[in-house]
């Protein structure tokens, strides 16, 4: 795949294409909902039911985009796209659709070539896009299905969402935005493409295609349609397509999975559930264990990224469905869903870290794929030196965590007795455009330092590798470093440093950082824990600790 490729599909993925209008009768106002109850019910870094019986949207204020979701027994899953962090394809877990934890990766590594081992080339903006996320119950398993850089699709299984997860399988075929159905018959079905839709079966037992066919062609007058989940409801088959960044059409089929198809509207321009933030879009469909519909959709909201909110679904009589809306808009509280009470509460998705015990937890996710001979957790957070670079956007093992909106503060202790001259070590606000706060070492004496100006261009190469913009000498071998981050979509987006030498009083450092809000990197800012070497490796910090609060 060649940049102009990706350019190409990028406009294509955001183009505001001219609508056809609303289809008449599309929407219904959901009777008796607020839109005030639970606006702030995300002080737990998760929305949760309130004593109104509401949830708040959006019910994950973190960046988790093209959704999957799918329901087993009386759990809930959902899966999201990565691009260039590892491991890839985050499995999300719920009881009730509104508290979600992160669970396990789906892709464990991103083994597709050197560029995603940051060796000789990168991978940003590449790896896994739109995928799909099923479980088939007659072998009691997981599968997750995606295509890599247009050259080919890759199926991995589990039979628990943790996994273990192994590759069962590559196709030939890139399934662009696919969606995996596994049919009441145990047939494996896949919809897949960008404005021409087409069907593949694949064989019993996963590994390879058997047949594949065009099964639609979007009107010209819609655009483009893509983002395809795959549903078998009533005996009728469903292909749920979004129109980016701004729609969502689903095709319905009487006839089989290979079609006939006819289309109609669910949404177009829809106000969403963020002040400042787009129209929700890009999800999928899942049934309650009492019969009820929701949609889980992901909405723009740039510098945060792409966050899920959730909305209930009606049908129409001959098979439609309609997303209940209020005032007209997607709602920012809706009557929470009714489900049988959790069995336990979920993990939240903020909090302390103190990387105790020999696994990283699914929170976290590298830059790329680490070397993992340079890394070790137990007692903190070790990171060695990986690279020799002056250029962070080519340092390995560079750990980051999805910001919590609207605001949130990572806050980092940090042991800095083992790094060697040349080293720098820090926490940033990682994106296409960064900024950092962290320690220098040079010459023997070892600074604080706030540095800006980390840039890259629209082919993801670097412009800018970052210039010292305040700084302040250091004592001892502990230091505390923090990040304070506003992601609101439509206000300032300042990201604020500062430092404690005692862990309890902070100084402030260097002026406000304004996080940028362009969708085309398409994942949102991260915290993002870094160390590495500019002149020889040798060095190593320890993180005991990591904190992820909100006001």
């Amino acid at each position: 795949m060649d940049m102009s490729c990706t350019e190409h599909r990028f406009s294509r993925r955001h183009a505001l294409a001219t609508g056809t209008g609303l289809v008449a009768g599309a929407f219904l106002p959901l009777a008796g909902a607020s839109t005030s109850a639970t606006a702030s019910a995300h002080t737990a870094g998760w929305a949760y039911a309130a004593s109104s019986g509401a949830y708040a949207n959006p019910v994950i204020w973190q960046d988790f985009a093209d959704i999957d979701v799918i329901r087993v027994g009386g759990t809930y899953y959902a899966s999201a796209s990565t691009m260039h962090y590892s491991p890839g394809a985050p499995v999300l877990r719920s009881h009730d659709l509104v508290n979600w934890e992160i669970a396990g990766h789906s892709v464990p590594v991103l083994d597709f070539g050197a560029k995603y081992d940051l060796n000789g080339a990168r991978g940003y903006v590449r790896g896994v896009w739109a995928s799909s996320l099923a479980y088939r119950p007659s072998n009691r398993t997981f599968y997750w299905l995606g295509q890599i850089d247009f050259a080919r699709t890759y199926v991995y299984t589990a039979t628990a969402v943790e996994g273990p997860w192994n590759r069962l399988t590559t196709i030939s075929t890139p399934y662009y935005d696919a969606g995996l159905l596994v049919d009441s018959d145990d047939s494996l079905y896949v919809a897949y493409g960008n404005t021409t839709i087409s069907v593949a079966q694949l064989s019993p037992d996963g590994r390879s295609q058997v047949r594949t066919q065009q099964v639609f062609t979007t009107p010209p007058s819609v655009g483009t349609l893509e983002g395809a989940r795959f549903y078998k409801i009533n005996g009728q088959y469903y292909i749920f397509l979004t129109r980016p960044a701004n729609g969502q059409y689903i095709l319905k089929s009487s006839s089989g999975p290979f079609g006939p198809y006819t289309m109609r509207q669910v949404l177009l321009d829809l106000r969403g559930p963020i002040p400042g933030g787009g129209v929700p879009h890009q999800g999928g469909l899942v049934q309650t264990q009492s019969g009820a519909w929701y949609y889980l959709a992901f909405v723009d909201a740039y510098p945060g990224g792409r966050v899920p909110s959730l909305a209930p679904v009606t049908w129409t009589p001959d098979g439609w469905p309609v997303v209940q809306l209020v005032d007209g808009a997607w709602g920012v509280s809706y009557p929470s869903p009714v489900v049988p009470a959790p069995p336990r509460q979920v993990t939240p998705m903020i909090g302390a870290d103190t990387f105790e015990g020999t696994t990283l937890k699914p929170r976290w996710e590298w830059n790329h794929n680490p070397d993992n001979t340079k890394w070790s957790v137990g007692n903190g957070l070790t990171l060695r030196t990986a690279t020799v670079t002056h250029d962070l956007y080519w340092a390995r093992n560079t750990l980051t965590h999805r910001i919590q909106g609207p605001t949130s503060t990572a806050t980092v202790q940090l042991d800095h007795s083992a790094m060697r001259d040349g080293d720098r070590a820090g926490l940033a606000l990682l994106r296409d455009s960064s900024a950092w706060i962290g320690l220098r070492r040079e010459g023997g004496v070892t600074r604080l330092v706030m540095v800006g100006g980390l840039t890259m261009d629209g082919n993801w190469n670097t412009t800018g590798t970052g210039t010292e913009l305040a700084s302040a000498p250091v004592s001892g071998t502990r230091v505390w470093l923090r990040a304070s981050a506003d992601i609101r979509p439509g206000a300032a987006r300042p990201g604020v440093f500062s430092y404690s030498t005692d862990g309890t009083n902070f100084i402030r450092l260097g002026p406000a950082f304004s996080m940028g809000n362009d969708w085309r990197f398409f994942m949102g800012y991260r915290f993002a824990l870094f160390n590495h070497a500019t002149k020889a490796l040798g060095g190593a910090v320890r993180v005991t600790r990591f904190e992820l609060s909100v006001p």
